[in-house]
């Protein structure tokens, strides 16, 4: 278990405690994931589409649309272009290591942080990507970004991602407290010049106001070219306030601002619709890119979800 401050907020773990975090994930996620694989990972996302394969000479039935006119020219006799699925699939993952997602590894109430939960979601795909001899590709992101890798293969750059997700919550590693998944998925659709199926992991907390619009377009922006799933961690604690009738002092974790809230049912009431309008936000904001959307607790394990989450695309629900 990650250790906490009185805040709630998991404090920084050494290398080495990373580097035993990753091989936990590894182990844990590598027993697990062979389910996934076998039940619906592959066939949950099509292929990047069709690229070009051969020219062969036209034969009555084929489509005079893919006939190629310049080796036909040449040739003297029609020819038609011949295309093949493009199988291999680019994977994408954007991660939030706002401030926010440090939030976590409550006694009693959840295990880890919100960050591990997403590290933990990151092997699950980047295994199955592994297995399936998919690119997988990272970028941290703030608001702004903090660091991309490019889409590589095999099995050393998969726990270089996990790695590099978990490094956040090492002190030497000074990420922007703030969020702007708006910016980090247009930078995506500029540096991604292929299709790729891209899955955004973040609590997707701390936008509010214009930047909610923000968050909406480039979102929207990004499914015109990508397949993009929404995995969005959350943990019990943040959902609901302590009951108890004392005033709570409360930080925000990405601005710093200090607030005394007057503890209480109607407190604990208001709290709880601010925080169920907050989600609704991100939830109208998926569904109207056409997007999926992944709901994940730092109290259960991400491959229950993925799994169910893989199956009902492949059923195409």
């Amino acid at each position: 278990m990650t250790p906490v401050s009185s805040s709630g907020m998991a404090t920084s773990p050494d290398v080495s405690d990373i580097l035993r975090q990753v091989r936990r994930i590894e182990l844990r996620t590598q027993r697990l994931v062979t389910s996934l694989a076998a039940g619906g990972y592959r066939s949950a996302f099509k292929g990047q589409g069709m690229e070009f394969d051969e020219v062969r000479e036209y034969a009555a039935g084929d489509d005079v649309r893919s006939i190629d006119w310049n080796v036909t020219a040449r040739a003297g006799r029609p020819y038609v272009k011949v295309f093949r699925e493009e199988r291999e699939l680019t994977i994408v993952l954007v991660v939030d290591v706002s401030a926010s997602m440090r939030f976590g590894a409550i006694p009693g109430v959840s295990p880890r942080a919100k960050l591990a939960l997403a590290a933990e979601a990151a092997a699950v795909v980047g295994i199955n990507a592994l297995k399936n001899g998919d690119r997988l590709g990272l970028v941290l992101a703030s608001d702004r970004t903090e660091r991309h890798l490019a889409a590589r293969k095999g099995r050393g750059h998969c726990l270089r991602v996990v790695r590099e997700v978990l490094s956040p919550m090492q002190a030497p590693f000074q990420t922007s407290p703030g969020t702007d998944l708006g910016h980090a998925l247009d930078e995506l659709v500029r540096v991604a010049r292929r299709r790729a199926v891209c899955f955004v992991i973040s609590d997707f907390l701390g936008a509010g106001g214009p930047a909610d619009t923000a968050f909406a377009g480039g979102l929207a922006r990004a499914a015109r070219r990508h397949d993009v799933i929404g995995l969005r961690v959350m943990d019990p604690g943040e959902a609901t306030l302590p009951a108890t009738s004392l005033p709570l002092a409360v930080v925000d974790p990405e601005t710093g601002v200090h607030a005394v809230l007057a503890n209480g049912r109607a407190a604990r009431a208001r709290y709880a619709a601010a925080w169920t309008a907050a989600r609704d936000v991100t939830s109208k904001a998926f569904r109207g890119a056409g997007c999926d959307l992944v709901d994940l607790t730092t109290s259960e394990s991400a491959v229950t979800a993925l799994l169910r989450f893989f199956r009902q695309r492949r059923r195409g629900g």
